[in-house]
């Protein structure tokens, strides 16, 4: 598929998403550009801080229950 083609499209979806669904693709398309640049294993301090901070993300309230995921992803497979 043509690039411009391919960005048209994207673009096309992309406004039709919720913030939080926006969101939630921002966070996998940077985890792949990441895993892509990412030449070595992150180190152990590294590791502990990204787990402190996604532990305060959660103690703020700012997660997805599990019951939320689901209504979240049939509304993906609803295309709404």
């Amino acid at each position: 598929m043509e690039a411009q083609t391919i960005q048209h499209e994207f673009d096309q979806y992309w406004s039709k998403l919720s913030a939080v669904e926006k969101q939630s693709l921002l966070i996998v398309a940077k985890t792949f550009v990441h895993s892509r640049e990412e030449k070595h294993p992150i180190s152990i301090e590294q590791y502990n801080k990204e787990i402190e901070e996604a532990m305060q993300q959660m103690d703020a309230g700012e997660y997805y229950t599990h019951a939320e995921v689901g209504a979240m992803s049939k509304k993906w497979l609803n295309g709404k």
